[in-house]
């Protein structure tokens, strides 16, 4: 492709960025332009749930001046992101349309998984840095206006994610409303800090080993690359480098601090509260180093771009991470990792040999991976309910990578596998989804109940499962010398739903071995 200029913004929640990029096949991405401008939009939404009336002036205008920009240099496409101040809005939907009204440019809203995600991406194409760094116990901390995202990697897989409402603007807020002297911030943000990590360390740390933290934020990233483009130490810092930050942030006067860091006054006071969380992390988790590859969301928008369009690719493999998390949340309510696997094998070889009939996607297979390792996640809670809360426990699981429609796409194939399908036209639940949504749930779910049906003993009886499509029938050749009865006669049930979904009649033929 020739050479393209794309312009990658982010609607933060306490600072509007845009990066210009020139794009092309030979050269890959270039930054040209980087374009700040700060406005503190996350704590009017974290106090009352929604932006003023100057706020939105103030957005408006800046985003023109964003769009005059990008004339300028000819930007041909752009992707506009906003994150939680925009998320967490009550009057979000009339808030966008407002802001592309007035100034032409779409914000799509991320979710929180796919926010991370994509700071993650432009972490991961920081290229053999990452991949060394996270061969040992590592964290990535990705600090936000709203909340912080601890993700967790072992032997260079990521195992976990978690959130938490932790973020430097939120507790700006609840500090400023506790009417407190400057001298009690570091003790206070400390106490709320290892709270939840005292909580964390016993669900998801446990006797993992963390070495180094990976910090994404806007301000102490800041700091530390400006100190390591000086003394050449390629964006780290060991733990007493940052006890020397905190000490000079706690003593000197914040005007003289705005002097010495090169940094805007009043991100001053963020800088302190953003040092301290990453601190207590740092000594609740043991680490000794942390890692700051200076990369935002900005970057992260221009690699997903990049990457749609081919023009780079990631020698990380980022499904191995999506299923990595799916099988920990798994073991984490006790799922069965053998009867999952016996469906995924099952489950993935008839959507093989349908391709041509369901017309699903790679994406979609993922989706169907990811219900067979979840299926009966819900059963921790109850045997009864199972359906129900096993979706309940995937909507409120953060997985990261997948976007909030893929999550309830894989709940409610899981759901659906133990309970009555929900037609669309009954206006049901599945009604609220659009409609190409509801079909891929209808076709995901109709090849799990299949893969179900042929393990109901739970006892793996089948060796070697092949599959083939003859006319109106579908095959199900299976290697046994077991009994097969319980199969055959339960088989009938889950097996008519996948006929009037496909209008293909699923059949069971035992090969002895």
């Amino acid at each position: 492709m020739a050479v393209k200029t794309f312009a990658a913004i982010d609607v933060g929640s306490y600072e509007l960025a845009m990066k210009i990029f020139e794009v092309s096949d030979a050269k890959g991405m270039r930054e040209i332009d980087h374009i700040r401008h700060s406005i503190d939009m996350g704590t009017e939404t974290y106090g009352t749930g929604k932006l003023s009336h100057e706020r939105v002036d103030e957005l408006c205008r800046v985003l023109c001046e964003f769009s005059d920009i990008m004339k300028s240099y000819q930007v041909e496409d752009y992707k506009a992101y906003g994150t939680s101040a925009i998320r967490e809005s009550r009057n979000r939907s009339i808030l966008v349309d407002q802001i592309e009204q007035r100034t032409g440019i779409h914000i799509d809203v991320l979710n929180n998984s796919e926010q991370r995600f994509m700071d993650y991406k432009s972490i991961a194409f920081q290229g053999e840095g990452f991949q060394k760094i996270i061969e040992n116990g590592t964290a990535i901390v990705d600090i936000g206006g709203g909340s912080i995202q601890i993700s967790l990697f072992d032997n260079d897989t990521l195992v976990s994610t978690q959130n938490m409402r932790l973020g430097v603007l939120r507790l700006r807020e609840r500090l400023y409303h506790m009417d407190i002297g400057f001298s009690q911030y570091e003790t206070l943000i400390r106490e709320i800090v290892e709270s939840q990590m005292n909580i964390y360390k016993k669900l998801y740390l446990k006797d993992r080993e963390i070495k180094s933290i990976i910090v994404v934020d806007d301000y102490i990233s800041a700091l530390v690359t400006r100190k390591a483009e000086r003394k050449g130490t390629g964006g780290f810092a060991d733990r007493k480098t940052m006890e020397h930050f905190v000490e000079l942030v706690r003593t000197k006067r914040q005007s003289e601090l705005s002097k010495i860091l090169d940094m805007p006054e009043e991100n001053i006071l963020l800088l302190l509260i953003s040092m301290i969380l990453l601190r207590t992390i740092m000594e609740n988790m043991g680490a000794e180093q942390i890692w700051a590859p200076g990369v935002t969301l900005s970057d992260g928008i221009a690699y997903e771009y990049a990457e749609k369009n081919k023009i780079i690719t990631s020698t990380h493999d980022f499904e191995k991470d999506i299923i990595a998390c799916a099988k920990n949340v798994s073991k984490r309510y006790r799922g069965s990792k053998k009867r999952g696997e016996t469906l995924e094998r099952i489950a993935l070889t008839i959507f093989d040999s349908m391709e041509q009939v369901h017309g699903l996607g790679k994406r979609e297979r993922l989706l169907l991976q990811l219900s067979t390792i979840l299926h009966d996640c819900g059963k921790y809670i109850s045997m009864v309910n199972l359906g129900e809360c096993s979706y309940s426990i995937i909507m409120a699981t953060e997985i990261i990578g997948l976007s909030q429609l893929e999550r309830e796409i894989v709940a409610n194939v899981v759901k659906y596998n133990h309970l009555d399908f929900d037609y669309y036209e009954t206006r049901g639940s599945l009604s609220a989804m659009d409609k190409e949504s509801y079909l891929k749930i209808a076709k995901l779910t109709a090849i799990l109940r299949v893969a179900n049906g042929l393990d109901r003993s739970h006892k793996q009886k089948f060796k070697n499962v092949k599959v083939s499509l003859k006319e109106e029938k579908m095959v199900i050749t299976v290697s046994t010398e077991e009994d097969i009865t319980l199969e055959k006669g339960l088989f009938g049930a889950r097996a008519d739903f996948f006929e009037e979904v496909f209008n293909i009649k699923p059949e069971i033929k035992r090969k002895h071995i």
